[in-house]
C-alpha cells in the first residue's frame, strides 16, 4: 500500500500500528478511546493545526516506517 496524505487515519493504523505512537508524539491523537479517529491523515492534522509542508514530512516519515516494518517482518 502507498501512503498518501489522503490515506484514511484507520487505514494507516491497521497496515501500520506504529503509527499510533508517531501520531500521539506529533499530538495527533490517532485512537480516540479505543475507536480509531474517522477522516484522511492530512483533514486530522490540518485540524491539529498542521501545514501542508508538515503533513507532507509525516507521510514521508510514515513511509519511510512501514518500509523499515515491511523489511524486518
Amino acid at each position: 500500500m502507498t501512503l498518501t496524505r489522503d490515506t484514511s487515519v484507520e487505514d494507516l493504523v491497521t497496515i501500520l500500528p506504529d503509527a499510533v505512537h508517531y501520531l500521539m508524539g506529533k499530538g495527533i491523537k490517532a485512537i480516540a478511546c479505543g475507536q480509531p479517529v474517522w477522516g484522511s491523515l492530512a483533514e486530522v492534522a490540518k485540524g491539529e493545526g498542521y501545514t501542508d509542508p508538515q503533513i507532507d514530512a509525516m507521510v514521508l516519515d510514515l513511509a519511510e516506517i512501514l518500509k523499515r516494518n515491511h523489511f524486518t517482518s
